[in-house]
């Protein structure tokens, strides 16, 4: 690729300026596939460059990942080590920054039970549980960004010759995140401006509901009294401003957790854990998932909303127009961090509390009386469409469109 290495290294900087936004005298995170090394180099040297008191590389491998569920005992698949979440925790309350290149392989876990990766993945997230809490109420800067390594990129691009896949991959994740303009970092602060005004819009509006019409699609999802819409950059507890995930596209808020009816179909595939889900759809009724289908992986998605109560109840609803950057690539990236920026979208799970007010400081029983939604998941599915209509209800009963034909509706 041409001016492959500049790109790289004003990607690297993007992040770390812009993503986790780095300040002088603090320790980074850094987690990482092995594949990824060349760009990892590069963040650790662009974080030491902005101050960075000390920065960790946490190195992950799909094989090694795996071999858990291949050659290990019942006895490991529910075990997760308490000894590395005190070490996350200790991380965070010391101020630490985290930067995840998160890119799992959706055909990672092919041919593994169901049922062994959603005992795996509930041990997980019980032993997180407190670091997740910090993670969804803003506590620190963290940030999520992509990067291709060959398995992700065969599956994405499995229509070009195999020695064309990695360079498209790459290609796809600096459009995608700006990385060709001539000053990314002040590309990016123009896009967080656009995203603060639509969500000072979505706020000033005040919607009490959100009404969804598409094919296979007819629901209505209630919103919270006090529901505050974030989208692009967020505040974290020490004041500092950071992106949690790039690329990013959407605003985003948290539903009435009782106050969802109708059904909804997906209108991409799920990866869920390294098990992938397509063609699936929920009827909701009292906020509860009392119905749902799945052509592909019927059996993952049926361990995922047995994973605890909160599982069948959504806690984000996220708007993204169909006319938008990633969209428009026309491309499915098996990534839900790519694929819900570029389509409207649902998550089921754990709200974020920050998208109420005063959110952060309630306990889980205070943040379920205020109608969040508390689980051990957070899992988005994508429901956008070119014929996506969605109306908002104000509070003194009037309609009024959002979205016509996939794309915004409202003026910003």
């Amino acid at each position: 690729m041409e001016n492959f290495e500049r790109n790289l290294e004003k990607y690297a900087e993007l992040v770390i300026k812009i993503g986790v936004n780095l300040t002088s005298g603090q320790d980074l995170l850094v987690e990482a596939p092995y594949e990824c090394l060349d760009l990892t180099r590069l963040i650790v040297q662009k974080a030491y460059e902005a101050g960075a008191n000390f920065v960790h590389v946490h190195f992950q491998d799909d094989v090694i990942s795996r071999s858990k569920f291949d050659h290990g005992t019942e006895a490991s698949v529910d075990y997760y080590p308490t000894w590395y979440t005190t070490m996350l925790e200790r991380f965070v309350e010391n101020g630490g920054a985290l930067l995840n290149i998160k890119v799992p392989n959706p055909d990672l876990y092919e041919g593994i039970e169901a049922a062994k990766i959603s005992r795996n993945s509930k041990a997980a997230a019980k032993a997180r549980a407190k670091y997740q809490h910090y993670v969804r109420t803003g506590a620190f800067s963290w940030c999520l960004i992509k990067a291709p390594t060959e398995a992700w990129a065969a599956k994405v691009y499995a229509d070009l010759p195999a020695d064309q896949r990695v360079s498209a991959m790459w290609d796809a994740v600096f459009k995608i995140n700006r990385v060709y303009e001539e000053d990314p970092v002040a590309a990016w602060r123009v896009h967080l401006d656009e995203l603060r005004r639509m969500r000072k819009v979505l706020n000033d509006r005040g919607y009490k509901a959100l009404c969804y019409r598409a094919e296979g699609t007819d629901l209505r999802v209630a919103l919270p009294e006090g529901h505050i819409w974030l989208g692009g950059d967020k505040e974290n507890a020490s004041g500092i401003r950071y992106v949690a995930n790039m690329p990013t596209e959407e605003v985003f808020t948290m539903p009435e957790r009782t106050g969802v009816r109708g059904t909804v179909t997906s209108t991409k595939p799920l990866n869920i854990n390294g098990a992938l889900v397509d063609r699936f759809s929920f009827t909701f009724d009292e906020g509860k998932v009392v119905d749902f289908t799945a052509e592909v992986g019927y059996e993952h998605l049926a361990k995922l909303l047995e994973m605890d109560e909160g599982a069948r109840y959504l806690g984000e609803v996220a708007l993204v127009p169909f006319d938008s950057p990633i969209s428009n690539l026309n491309r499915i990236f098996y990534n839900t961090g790519i694929d819900e920026n570029a389509s409207c979208h649902l998550a089921l799970g754990s709200c974020y509390p920050i998208n109420i007010k005063d959110g952060a400081s309630l306990t889980n029983d205070e943040l379920k009386a205020r109608g969040g939604n508390t689980s051990l998941i957070h899992v988005d599915f994508m429901i956008g469409t070119a014929d996506l209509d969605i109306d908002g209800e104000l509070a003194d009963g009037s309609v009024e469109p959002i979205f016509r034909a996939g794309n915004w509706a409202l003026t910003f």
